[in-house]
C-alpha cells in the first residue's frame, strides 16, 4: 500500500498550510475566519495576498491606535532592546507612571497591574472578599457575596466565569464557585431586592460589550453606588472594553459624576501587548498585602513602556473630543441605516463603542460575512448584534464607508429575502 504523497509547501496557499497545521496541532476553541493577516498600518489590516481591510472591530477594542502606530513602533524597539521583562521583585522606571496617569485619570488611588482583563476582574473579586474581612476581621463569617449582572461578561478564568450572567459561556464548566447573585440587568428594584448584608460587592460592566453594547442607565448605576456606600460593600465596575477612551471619556462612569471603589481596565491599555490593570482607592487597596496577590508577567517594563506612550496619546489635545465627535457621527449615520431598513431593530452605544441590532441572528452572520468579504471588519455579538470598536484614529470617510457597505448588502439582502403572501 503506498504512502499518501504530501503536496509540497510551495504548492499550497499559505492560509491553506497554517490552517491545516492548526487543526492537527492546536485545542479547538476557536472558529476562525479564513483570514490570514500579515501586516497592518493606521486602520487597515492587510493579508497574505495585499488585500486591504478596514479594521472597525480594532481586536475587539484593543487596537485604539490603529496598526503599527508610529510612537508605539519606536516605543517597542527602544524598550526591546533595553529590557524586556524582570521580577516584580525589583523596580523599573515605568510602572510608578503609568499608575500615576491611570490614577490621575480614573480619580482613583492606587494600581495593580497584571496581563489582562479576565486577570483584572479575578484580582478584583478577590480585593473585595479581602476588603470585607478587612474591615471586620473579628468577624467569623464576613460578607462574600457577589451580587453581578445577567447578560455580563467578565472572562474566562473561573472567578470571571462565575460572574459572567450568559449560560453559554458557563453551562459547559458547572458547578462553578459559589457566592454569587445575578440581578437583572438596570432593573433597579431587583437590584434593591437581591442586595443585603452578606453582599460584599456589585460588580458590573459600565457598558456590555458581549452583551451586545448595553450602557448601564444612571438611575441603576446611582442605586448601586448607594447601597454599597450606605452597607460597606464594594462598587466594581468592569471597563475592560468601555474604558480608557472608548466611550469619549476616559472611563465610561465619568458620564454619571460617580466614583467606583475599583475599576478593571485591559484591552487598549498597552496599545495590542498583554496588559491589564486594577484600579482602586486607597481605603480598598490597603486590604492587600505583599504575598496576597501576584504576578509573573503583569506590569513588565515592555509592556508599561508601551502603555505610557498609549495614555500619552490618549491625553493629548484632541483624542477624546475626536472619539466623541467620530461616535455622535458613526451613531447618527447608523440612525439613517435604521430608518432604511426595517431589519435595524435598534441602534446605542456611546462614543466608539457602537452597536445595531438586528431582528434575525441568521441575517447578523449573513451581515457581518459579507462586510468581510467586501474587506471590512466587524463581528456579532449576543447573535445577533453587529458590533463596531473601531481604531480612535478614524475618520468621517471610514465611517461612510461602512455605511454605504451596509447599506447594499442590507437592501441586497432584503431582495433576496422571499415575500410572503396573505392566504
Amino acid at each position: 500500500m503506498s504512502a499518501m504523497l504530501e503536496v509540497p509547501m510551495e504548492q499550497k496557499s499559505v492560509l491553506t498550510s497554517v490552517k491545516e497545521k492548526e487543526s492537527a496541532l492546536l485545542i479547538q476553541t476557536y472558529e476562525r475566519f479564513s483570514v490570514l493577516f500579515e501586516r497592518g498600518e493606521g486602520v487597515y489590516l492587510y493579508d497574505a495576498d495585499g488585500k486591504g481591510y478596514l479594521d472597525f472591530l480594532s481586536g475587539i477594542g484593543v487596537n485604539a491606535l490603529g496598526h503599527a502606530h508610529p510612537e508605539v513602533v519606536k516605543t517597542i524597539a527602544e524598550q526591546s532592546a533595553k529590557l524586556l521583562h524582570i521580577s516584580n521583585l525589583f523596580y523599573h522606571p515605568y510602572q510608578a507612571e503609568l499608575a500615576e496617569s491611570l490614577t490621575r485619570i480614573s480619580g482613583l488611588d492606587r494600581a495593580f497591574f497584571c496581563n489582562s482583563g479576565t486577570e483584572a476582574w479575578e484580582g478584583a473579586l478577590k480585593l473585595a472578599r479581602a476588603y470585607a474581612r478587612h474591615k471586620n476581621p473579628r468577624v467569623k463569617k464576613p460578607k462574600s457575596k457577589f451580587l453581578v449582572m445577567e447578560n455580563s461578561f467578565h472572562g474566562r478564568t473561573y472567578g470571571s466565569l462565575s460572574t459572567t450572567g450568559q449560560k453559554k459561556y458557563r453551562a459547559p464548566f458547572a458547578p462553578l464557585l459559589p457566592g454569587v447573585t445575578f440581578v437583572k440587568f438596570n432593573n433597579v428594584a431587583d437590584l434593591k431586592k437581591k442586595f443585603d448584608d452578606t453582599v460584599c460587592a456589585i460588580g458590573l460592566e459600565t457598558v456590555q460589550g458581549e452583551g451586545g453594547i448595553q450602557p448601564v442607565s444612571e438611575e441603576f448605576l446611582r442605586t448601586a453606588r448607594e447601597l454599597t456606600a450606605a452597607n460597606d460593600a464594594l462598587l466594581i465596575l468592569d471597563e475592560i472594553q468601555c474604558g480608557l477612551g472608548r466611550t469619549g471619556k476616559y472611563f465610561a462612569y465619568q458620564y454619571f459624576g460617580i466614583r467606583p471603589d475599583v475599576v478593571t481596565v485591559a484591552k487598549p491599555l498597552a496599545a495590542g501587548l498583554p496588559l491589564g490593570a486594577i484600579l482602586a482607592t486607597n481605603e480598598v487597596a490597603n486590604a492587600f498585602h505583599p504575598g496576597m496577590h501576584g504576578t509573573t508577567f503583569g506590569g513588565g517594563p515592555l509592556a508599561c513602556a508601551v502603555a505610557n506612550t498609549f495614555i500619552g496619546q490618549l491625553t493629548s489635545d484632541g483624542m477624546l473630543g475626536h472619539v466623541e465627535e467620530l461616535g455622535s457621527y458613526f451613531l447618527a449615520r447608523l440612525v439613517e441605516l435604521k430608518v432604511k431598513h426595517k431589519v435595524i431593530k435598534e441602534v446605542r452605544g456611546l462614543g466608539l463603542m457602537l452597536a445595531a441590532e438586528l431582528k434575525s441572528a441568521d441575517v447578523a452572520k449573513s451581515v457581518m460575512k459579507a462586510m468581510l468579504e467586501k474587506g471590512i471588519i466587524i463581528n456579532r455579538t449576543a447573535d445577533k448584534v453587529l458590533r463596531f470598536l473601531p481604531p480612535y484614529i478614524i475618520q468621517r470617510e471610514h465611517v461612510d464607508e461602512v455605511i454605504t457597505a451596509l447599506d447594499e448588502i442590507l437592501k441586497a439582502n432584503s431582495a433576496a429575502r422571499p415575500v410572503r403572501r396573505k392566504k
